[in-house]
């Protein structure tokens, strides 16, 4: 068997085994990205997984990452909620990256919600702005280089609509009635650590992005790969812009604080769309 199955496999088991015990059967997978950890807070009656109890989990090392799954109750569905994702900056191969996504599908998930703390390349894009991602641009390697598992979809997916079309228009509604203002543009994924030049800020706004991160790509595609729809979001944490003040330093430490203060009106928006799924 593929050793890449075996893992996920493995991991599924150990995590079904808890989730029968429980009684809980998630139908919504949410990725929780750097200081998104608040919507976590809105689940109930939940249990909590750390990863590295996990067997063949790697441990989040990003900053504002947890590193646990939390299991339960959001509006009127049942979601398993990773809060804090992996990243390919960290070292992990993307198989690695990638394997919470896998073993969500395998528990059954149904729709696929991913948020992220991003910095704003588009001109109109301010601190605590939030974007509803409609499409993106990958920089980074594509999870599914490699052998293709067979079970979990075909060798060439078809990214035509990787953010959800229907989604996308529940999430404008909702946010239009709660007088939440809500971009709508494109993300653009790198490898990281380091934060872009300005120079690579201005080649990704002619490129057509209008928010850049390091992350949230690599888990749309495998869950596309499966024909999970999926629906994503970010927090603009910072303008990524080339004509900056001369002191001018991008800091991790703000990007987290910016994502917490623009954390409620994102879940807010995420939870009035699960509950109508």
């Amino acid at each position: 068997m593929n050793e890449r199955l075996i893992k996920i496999n493995e991991a599924t088991e150990y995590l079904s085994n808890i989730l029968k015990k429980h009684n809980l059967s998630p139908e919504v997978g949410i990725v929780l990205g750097s200081g998104l950890g608040k919507l976590a807070d809105q689940i109930s009656d939940y249990i909590t997984i750390p990863y590295k109890d996990i067997p063949g989990f790697p441990v989040s090392t990003a900053i504002g990452h947890k590193g646990n799954f939390i299991i339960g109750k959001l509006a009127s569905k049942i979601v398993i909620a990773m809060q804090g994702r992996l990243h390919y900056y960290e070292g992990y191969t993307m198989d690695l990256v990638t394997l919470p996504i896998r073993v969500m599908i395998k528990l059954g998930i149904k729709q696929l919600f991913v948020s992220n703390a991003a910095g704003g390349v588009n001109f109109d894009y301010k601190v605590g702005d939030l974007m509803i991602i409609k499409d993106h641009i990958n920089l980074l390697p594509n999870p599914l280089i490699g052998k293709n598992i067979e079970e979990f979809g075909p060798r060439f997916p078809d990214m035509t609509r990787p953010y959800d079309p229907k989604i996308i228009s529940m999430a404008e509604e909702i946010a239009k009635s709660e007088d939440i203002s809500v971009h709508k543009g494109v993300y653009l994924a790198g490898t990281g650590p380091s934060y872009e030049t300005p120079s690579e800020y201005k080649f990704f706004r002619m490129i057509g992005a209008d928010a850049v991160g390091m992350s949230t790509i690599p888990e749309v595609i495998v869950a596309r790969h499966s024909n999970i729809p999926v629906f994503g979001m970010s927090v603009i944490t910072n303008e990524a812009h080339d004509d900056y003040a001369e002191d001018y330093v991008n800091d991790g430490d703000d990007v987290v604080k910016a994502a917490n203060a623009a954390a409620d009106k994102m879940s807010k928006i995420f939870k009035l769309l699960i509950d109508k799924l």
